[in-house]
């Protein structure tokens, strides 16, 4: 079984017992997730599709950790303008257990 989820304006497939990285979400860790965003759900042998969403179903998840991304650095430079910028940049990511997949009506 597993679902289609979406949060932080991106798509993930997820099915119990699976741990995945999300976008910063403003809980603390150990606390509980509901996400009710559900696009899909494959069980054994029926899907469901929302049309945009699926009505009633929610994933439950606990958060395990937040954290940050490996750095990306970034670097400009214009060709004989003595243009050069260096940045670099992490970005911040909560990490889920996913416990349980909702399938409502």
């Amino acid at each position: 079984m597993y679902a289609i989820v979406d949060t932080g304006g991106k798509q993930y497939r997820v099915s119990p017992g699976e741990i995945v990285q999300v976008a910063k979400l403003s809980s603390s860790e150990g606390s509980e997730v509901v996400l009710d965003k559900v696009l899909f759900i494959k069980k054994e042998n029926e899907q469901i599709v929302g049309d945009p969403y699926v009505n009633g179903a929610k994933v439950v998840a606990s958060v395990e950790k937040e954290g940050k991304t490996k750095k990306v650095l970034i670097f400009k430079q214009k060709t004989r303008k003595n243009y050069r910028r260096f940045r670099g940049q992490r970005q911040p990511y909560t990490s889920l257990r996913i416990k349980e997949i909702v399938a409502g009506g």
